[in-house]
């Protein structure tokens, strides 16, 4: 046998892949980070594999290839093909879940269900791993993303909503659900209240300040970057921005000063921003981002022999394929006829977007020759020149060309109009502008080899991070109990649900006994007590409310404080 063969593969063939029984079955670790790239089909990662190989000769592997081990089957609750929210909310709570549900248990649709639902638990939170690490063990907790804080994915971890764009609900959950350190986009997503919180207790706040998050030597930190979500890795002003392999590596060396333990969730968050807007660069260049962040992540694990690191993307988009049909013999294009075009862009096209609005029409061919490597040619211009989103256009915005025949090439955004144009000097294609269907790839890496291999579904995932953790069989308790229904735990007591004075906002349940008073506020771990709410109780939890059947999930112990 060749001295030369992966660990991993000798270990496949003396014992074979681990099934899903063999899952639970793993040696328990310290530390778990999970590593998602957002909306990465396989075809994205083949891409960005050539393109630095390309420009690297030196480097003709990812990171994360010698870790590859298997495929996941990623489905909603009801549908084979899901978005960020019920995904990865999948891998954390171990149950499908609908379109747009964050950690929350789906509503029944007997019909179409791809595995039973029960029907009673519909629109209860449900405890995810990060949650249960932290509430059972005492482990640290982090989250590190490019897009804003609440979007769906870092909120999968932490919040729990029916509806993945309610931030004014998923926002203040995070900041009150003590996670140890919170690194990416959203400042201007963090309320108020939530931002005091976190001060009164002992975090440091930081707001596009990358000075302060490098010089910060404590534990407890949020440190966020951009109004909402960051921009693509090649676009962004290195001064300013963190790269994804910094956060990482900063978030690492906080949650690692804990003797217990951690749970860190690392997303690539914008390859599935470009891979929507069907931008070849933006998708390519943020995965090689992450990939690095991968690197990072996989140097710590097996420097520290207790952490185990798990790779996996939360569903595939766009259907890129390398190799399009605009491409005469196609198959039989060198390396330099399929990426040397494509190396030379330097730009997304939303960072194209950018450029072109801030500079005279005069500059156009000079920025294309500098980030693109081309110069458009009289039609290109023209429909450049056309662009309804083209702010410096020497065409007034009314003189602009009109009517439906004109409309796939003069309407809508810039940055779609320039993801189209760098795509046509390409021999890439895409499907769609949405979410496909297809199993993902999965690497990961164990200290003593335990790693999943095969074919398995984003439940055996969850099982897998829970038997890590030895929570095996642990996360729907640990729901019932952290999550039960204000009608159950205060059963006999007397109980009023007060609406809210405010424009949108969320009521209050106010429970009595004849001594005592709790005051409990929705999306939030603290709960007033006393007939004058003067005294705090803090909940390792936070209390959600769910406005489609008016009902508190809340800890089933609560009524002990009455």
């Amino acid at each position: 046998m060749k001295k030369s063969m992966s660990f991993l593969l000798l270990l496949a063939i003396l014992i074979g892949p681990l099934k899903a029984a063999d899952i639970e079955n793993v040696k328990p670790v310290k530390n778990i980070i999970l590593l998602i790239p957002d909306g990465t089909s396989l075809s994205t990662v083949s891409i960005a594999r050539w393109l630095q190989w390309y420009n690297n000769p030196d480097m003709p592997n990812l990171a994360i290839d010698p870790y590859m081990c298997g495929t996941v089957r990623t489905f909603s609750s009801n549908a084979p093909i899901g978005d960020s929210a019920p995904t990865t909310s999948c891998y954390m709570t171990g149950i499908p879940s609908i379109a747009g549900y964050v950690s929350t248990h789906p509503v029944q649709d007997a019909a179409n269900d791809i595995l039973p639902i029960d029907s009673t638990r519909a629109y209860q939170p449900l405890v995810t791993v990060l949650e249960a690490a932290k509430m059972k063990y005492g482990k640290s907790t982090g989250l590190v993303f490019t897009c804003e804080f609440p979007h769906a994915t870092p909120a999968d971890c932490s919040a729990h909503s029916y509806n993945r764009g309610k931030y004014e609900w998923i926002a203040p959950q995070m900041a009150h659900n003590d996670l140890t350190v919170v690194i990416g986009g959203g400042t201007s997503l963090l309320p108020a209240e939530s931002e005091s919180y976190l001060r009164n207790n002992g975090y440091s706040v930081f707001k596009d300040n990358l000075k302060g998050m490098r010089e910060f030597k404590g534990e407890k930190m949020w440190s966020l970057f951009s109004e909402k979500e960051m921009p693509y890795d090649i676009d962004r002003d290195t001064t300013a921005t963190p790269s994804l392999e910094e956060m990482t590596r900063t978030a690492i060396s906080k949650l690692s000063q804990n003797e217990k333990g951690f749970f860190l969730m690392v997303e690539g968050s914008k390859i599935d921003w470009a891979a929507h807007a069907n931008d070849p660069m933006g998708m390519a260049s943020d995965y090689l981002a992450f990939d690095r962040a991968c690197g990072a992540a996989l140097e710590f694990a097996k420097a520290n022999g207790e952490t185990a690191v798990i790779i996996v993307p939360d569903h595939g988009n766009s259907g890129i394929s390398l190799g399009s049909s605009r491409c005469s013999n196609y198959s039989k294009l060198t390396k330099d006829q399929l990426f040397g075009q494509f190396a030379q862009y330097k730009l997304t096209s939303e960072g194209f977007q950018a450029m072109l609005n801030s500079r005279p029409a005069s500059e156009v061919q000079n920025i294309f020759r500098t980030y693109a490597g081309f110069e458009l040619n009289d039609d290109e211009l023209k429909m450049l020149y056309n662009n309804k989103g083209y702010k410096n256009s020497p065409i007034p915005l009314e003189e602009r060309a009109k009517g439906p025949e004109l409309e796939s090439l003069y309407s809508g955004s810039l940055s779609g109009f320039i993801a189209k144009l760098l795509t046509s000097k390409t021999c890439f294609g895409f499907t769609t502008g949405g979410h496909t269907g297809e199993e993902v790839f999965l690497a990961a890496y164990h200290p003593e080899g335990d790693v999943p291999m095969g074919v398995l579904t984003n439940v055996d995932l969850n099982h897998y991070m829970c038997a890590l953790f030895e929570i095996k069989g642990e996360l729907d308790e640990m729901s019932n109990q952290t999550f039960a229904k204000h009608t159950d735990v205060f059963k006999g007591y007397k109980y009023e649900i007060v609406p809210s004075t405010e424009k949108n906002g969320t009521p209050t349940l106010v429970v009595k006994s004849k001594k005592k008073q709790l005051t409990i506020k929705p999306f939030t771990n603290l709960i007033q007590t006393g007939k004058k709410g003067t005294e705090t109780i803090k909940l390792n939890s936070v209390v959600v409310y769910v406005d489609k059947n008016n009902t508190f999930y809340l800890p089933s112990d609560l009524a002990k404080h009455l």
